[in-house]
C-alpha cells in the first residue's frame, strides 16, 4: 500500500516532470534533450523540495534498454570501417586514456572531487553508461551529471562552429537505419537479463547495463540481431535516466552547483585540447580530412557528432566507427580504472 502510494505521488510525477523537461529542452534545441532536460528540471524540482523518486524495477528496466541501445551501434559496417583505420584508432585510444587521466587529476586537485567521482566525471563520453555506474557505485552523481552535461553542451555548440570556420565539406552518407524485429528484440532482452544476472554474481558494477550492452554488441556486430529499438522506447528510457539523475541533487547548494559547472567547463577544455592534438598528429599519417578527424576524436555525444558528420558529409562512416570504438574502449577501460581507484 505504501509502495503504491509512493508510485502515484512521487514516481509518476517525477517521470512526468522529466518528460516536461525533455520537451522544453527539445524545443530550445538543447543537446541530448531527452537526457539533459529531465536531469535539469527534476534537479530543480528536487532542490526546491519535491520528493523525486524512481523505483528500483523501473531503473533496472531502463538500464537494460539503454544498454541494448548502446550495443546496437556496433554494426558489421562499423566494425569493417574501424578495422580499415588501425592508425587513427590507435591514436584515438592513446588520447582517450590521456584525457581520462589528465582530467581526473585536474578535478581531484583543482576542484576537490573524490577519486571515484573524478574518474566518472572525466570519462569523455558514454553519458548514460557513466550515469548508470555513478548511481550504482555511490559516487557524487550530481557533480558527475553537471560535469558531463557541460561537456555535451560545450562540444555540441563549439564543434559545428569550428567545422564551419574550417570551411570543410564532404560528400559521404550513412545508410538508413532499420528497426529490430520483435523476435530479435525479445531474444536480446532475454539474453540481456541472463547476462546481467551472471555479471551480478561476479560482482561486476551495473550488471544489467553492461550485460545488455555486451549481448546487444555481439548480436548487432555479428549481424544476427540487426536493427535499432523503436525511438519511443529509447526516448522513454533516457527520460527516466535523466529523471533519476535529478533525484540525486538533494542537499546541494548553489555554491556546489556553480563549482560543479566550473569543473565541467575546465574538464571539457582540457579534454578538447588533448583530443585536438591527437587528431592533428593522426592527420599527418592518415589520408582523411583533418576536419573529419576532429569530428572523430571530439569527446562529444556519439549521436551529435555522427549527425554532424552526416550533415556535413565529412566521412560519416569513419566518424561513426571511431565514436563507436570510443564507446567500446570506454566500456572496457572504465571498469579497469574504477577497480584501480578502489584499490588505492
Amino acid at each position: 500500500m505504501i509502495e503504491t502510494r509512493r508510485l502515484l505521488t512521487e514516481a509518476l510525477p517525477t517521470v512526468l516532470i522529466g518528460a516536461l523537461g525533455a520537451a522544453l529542452f527539445w524545443l530550445v534545441g538543447f543537446p541530448a534533450a531527452v537526457l539533459t532536460g529531465p536531469a535539469a528540471v527534476v534537479s530543480i524540482a528536487t532542490l526546491m523540495g519535491f520528493r523525486s523518486y524512481v523505483p528500483k524495477h523501473l531503473r533496472e528496466t531502463v538500464f537494460v534498454i539503454i544498454g541494448i541501445s548502446i550495443g546496437s551501434t556496433v554494426s558489421p559496417e562499423v566494425i569493417e570501417t574501424a578495422l580499415a583505420w588501425p592508425v587513427s584508432l590507435a591514436a584515438l585510444s592513446v588520447t582517450l586514456v590521456l584525457i581520462v587521466l589528465i582530467v581526473r587529476s585536474v578535478l581531484v586537485r583543482g576542484f576537490g572531487f573524490d577519486r571515484m567521482t573524478a574518474m566518472l566525471a572525466a570519462t569523455p563520453g558514454h553519458l548514460s553508461y557513466v550515469m548508470g555506474l555513478s548511481s550504482e557505485l555511490g559516487a557524487d552523481v550530481s557533480r558527475v551529471a553537471l560535469a558531463q552535461s557541460v561537456r555535451v553542451l560545450l562540444l555540441t555548440l563549439t564543434v559545428p562552429v569550428l567545422i564551419a570556420l574550417w570551411g570543410a565539406e564532404g560528400t559521404g552518407r550513412l545508410p538508413d537505419e532499420v528497426r529490430i524485429s520483435v523476435l530479435a528484440a525479445a531474444i536480446v532482452f532475454a539474453l540481456s537479463l541472463a547476462c546481467g544476472a551472471l555479471f551480478a554474481r561476479f560482482g561486476i558494477p551495473a550488471p544489467l547495463l553492461l550485460g545488455s550492452m555486451a549481448v546487444s554488441a555481439v548480436g548487432h556486430g555479428s549481424g544476427l540481431t540487426p536493427g535499432t529499438l523503436p525511438p519511443w522506447l529509447t526516448i522513454f528510457a533516457f527520460i527516466v535516466m535523466g529523471s533519476l539523475i535529478g533525484t540525486r541533487f538533494r542537499g546541494m547548494g548553489l555554491a556546489g552547483l556553480f563549482d560543479a559547472i566550473a569543473a565541467g567547463v575546465v574538464a571539457t577544455l582540457v579534454a578538447c585540447a588533448v583530443a585536438a592534438l591527437g587528431a592533428v598528429l593522426a592527420a599527418r599519417v592518415v589520408d582523411i580530412p583533418p576536419a573529419a578527424l576532429l569530428l572523430a576524436f571530439a569527446p562529444g555525444g556519439v549521436e551529435v557528432m555522427a549527425a554532424l558528420a552526416v550533415e556535413t558529409g565529412l566521412e560519416p562512416a569513419f566518424v561513426a566507427a571511431h565514436h563507436v570504438f570510443r564507446l567500446i574502449l570506454l566500456s572496457i577501460l572504465i571498469p579497469v580504472f574504477l577497480a584501480r581507484e578502489r584499490r588505492v
